[in-house]
């Protein structure tokens, strides 16, 4: 599904930051804006990325699935440009998102200001100002789609309990938990000299295991179990409240297996002792197996639905806007998304003129 917004993901891409005149060809022109061979292949090399990560991932032939996406390269270029545009035209300008976003990646980096984003942006050698550029764009083309594309959609409840009654094979859900977690370490501090660390483990294990019983002590007289996660927890999840994710049955130790798939939702256990130390364990949800309701996956449904209807109506709409635009493609490049009602672009002499100054300073045209 996410593969559909393929080419709007494509704009948040950096761009290296040169101090040199580079010379390179024009492969397309979008009414006043232009495609270069230099954005093909930073497109190229970024879905090459993306397709050897799916496929270490999900498993697949990489290069067979760069080949086939390959052609469609330029397409997705074009309808970046054309989407970018239209949402200018209507006076889409994302600025209160663009400094939204920024400031979730500067939280994420932990970085105290929007000066050391910057700093850390321009030693990592990329143009920051590049980079909310493209930010901006995305932002443009992903409001541009909801707007004009997906809002137009009509999903009704017919269409959700079609897709049910002829998918219920692929519904079908193991048994399961969704589990957060509490560890207290029972591990000594780095850097100690192993031989005072075995030592002194009876003490550490002894004070670890107090330290979980009075946690779940709190948890039990009524104190938030993400709360006490987030604050008490030495666990890698800590900051996500202790969340786990979902294991199905045959995924977890057995000892903890026969622990949480015990407990029903909501549900907390005893203290649990691991190698790592005392962790406390709560299901989130004890989903059973079988085929789920509609209304438990109506939500899945809808999603489902909306990204199969998605791509078709996204083409029309791009196709249109070709229609609409002035659009010229070099000599042996193809978009694989033109339409036979397009035109080509009328240069005027003062235009002409200004694209032969451009011609001298920056590029090569055709």
């Amino acid at each position: 599904m996410k593969n559909i917004l393929r080419f709007s993901l494509l704009l948040c891409l950096s761009s290296l930051a040169s101090a040199q005149v580079v010379v390179e060809e024009i492969v397309a022109r979008i009414n006043n804006e232009i495609i270069t061979t230099s954005d093909l292949k930073r497109s190229r090399e970024q879905v090459r990325q993306e397709l050897e990560q799916q496929a270490q991932q999900q498993g697949g032939n990489a290069q067979q699935m760069f080949t086939e996406k390959e052609k469609d390269l330029l397409r997705d270029l074009i309808d970046q440009q054309l989407l970018v545009q239209h949402g200018k035209d209507n006076g889409i300008t994302a600025e209160t998102e663009v400094i939204k976003r920024l400031d979730d990646i500067r939280k994420n980096m932990k970085l105290e200001s929007m000066e050391e984003l910057e700093k850390a942006a321009q030693q990592q050698g990329v143009s920051f100002e590049d980079f909310k550029s493209n930010l901006r764009n995305s932002i443009i083309t992903q409001q541009v789609i909801g707007q004009e594309v997906g809002r137009n959609m009509k999903i009704l409840p017919a269409d959700l309990q079609k897709y049910y009654e002829e998918h219920k094979a692929e519904l079908t859900r193991p048994e399961q938990v969704e589990l957060a977690e509490i560890l207290v370490s029972t591990e000594p501090p780095e850097g100690m000299d192993p031989q005072q660390a075995a030592a002194q483990e009876p003490q550490r294990v002894a004070a670890a295991e107090a330290k979980a019983k009075e946690l779940l002590a709190q948890i039990r007289a009524g104190a938030k179990f993400e709360d006490v996660a987030k604050k008490e927890s030495q666990g890698p999840t800590a900051a996500q409240g202790g969340a786990l994710g979902a294991f199905a049955r045959g995924t977890l130790a057995k000892q903890l297996e026969d622990i949480t798939f015990a407990l029903k939702d909501g549900e907390v256990s005893d203290v649990i002792r691991t190698r790592q130390g005392f962790i406390i364990l709560k299901v989130l949800k004890h989903q059973m197996a079988g085929v789920p309701t509609l209304k438990e996956v109506e939500s899945q449904i809808y999603e489902a639905l909306y990204y199969e209807r998605l791509q078709p109506a996204l083409r029309q709409f791009l196709t249109k806007l070709r229609e609409e635009s002035y659009i010229d493609i070099k000599q042996g490049y193809v978009d694989t998304g033109a339409s036979p009602n397009q035109t080509k672009p009328v240069i005027t002499t003062a235009a002409a003129e200004k694209e032969a100054e451009k011609k001298k300073k920056k590029f090569l045209l055709f």
